[in-house]
């Protein structure tokens, strides 16, 4: 059985991600519109009556300014934990919201998604992999520091959906103040190109067959940097970059540990409507 995961957006203007199989498909945070979540998935041959839960990572409004709407009009159950309920304020409609403990893994349809804490300048941070048939596929972004838990959670995925967000010297000599630059550095900032690229080069697994590379930085940092600088250090990983502007393709899992990118035609309606 096919699982998979795409990006709908990933930047500051608002992340959305896809991960599920032909069963049941789980959103990761919802920062974009319900209209565009609604655009982009058909655009890549998905359909939002497969997605059974939107699981939010933490509070900050490019995560969940879209919540409000996608989970009223199409009935979807919202999962969080209790600190990113109360920050997250009117984002997030009660009626819809399942509450979970921070390092819980929840079980939805054929679908296990563990949750975990990390290190970012929110109430109750928390990533997630998610499970199906002893595959693993990861989303970490907003990482301020490599903690324990991103390392030993990075190292069982086969594939992953990965912050790194901005070019240390592009940031040090960027036009940003100087406290902003070093909040985004800090340890509850986020990942710099470099701190990612170490991860993927001492932490990954045999059988990580991709990388998507993610909430770039659109001051900071720029898609071709990201691009060359992770493929000319990966054999056996294909690495893609997750846009701020469009959807990525959609990335089969097979279960042999392979790759494959599903192309983007109006024939995987049929396999996922």
């Amino acid at each position: 059985m096919s699982f998979f995961f795409a990006s709908l957006n990933s930047g500051s203007n608002g992340n959305c991600y896809c991960v599920g199989n032909e069963n049941d498909i789980v959103l990761i945070d919802g920062g974009i519109s319900c209209k565009e979540t609604e655009k982009r998935m058909l655009s890549i041959g998905l359909s939002l009556k497969k997605v059974k839960a939107v699981f939010v990572s933490h509070e900050h409004i490019d995560h969940v300014k879209g919540i409000e709407v996608l989970a009223q009009k199409h009935h979807i159950p919202v999962y969080l934990n209790e600190k990113t309920l109360k920050g997250a304020g009117n984002f997030i409609p009660k009626p819809s919201v399942k509450l979970f403990a921070s390092g819980e893994t929840i079980q939805i349809g054929e679908l296990l998604i563990h949750s975990f804490s990390k290190m970012h300048d929110a109430a109750d941070p928390i990533s997630f992999v998610v499970e199906h048939n002893g595959l693993r596929i990861g989303v970490m972004t907003d990482i301020g520091k490599l903690c324990d838990n991103v390392i030993n959670h990075f190292k069982q995925c086969n594939a992953v959906l990965l912050e790194s967000n901005y070019d240390s010297n592009m940031l040090e000599n960027g036009k940003y103040p100087y406290m902003l630059k070093k909040r985004i550095s800090g340890d509850f900032g986020h990942l710099s190109n470099e701190q990612a690229l170490d991860l993927f080069l001492n932490h990954k697994s045999q059988s990580l067959s991709h990388l998507m590379l993610g909430h770039l930085s659109q001051e900071n940092n720029h898609p071709s940097l990201v691009q060359d600088l992770f493929s000319k250090n990966s054999v056996n990983t294909k690495i893609s970059v997750a846009s701020r502007l469009q959807p990525s393709e959609i990335i089969m899992i097979e279960e042999d540990g392979n790759k494959k990118a599903a192309p983007n035609s109006m024939m995987q309606l049929d396999l996922f409507d």
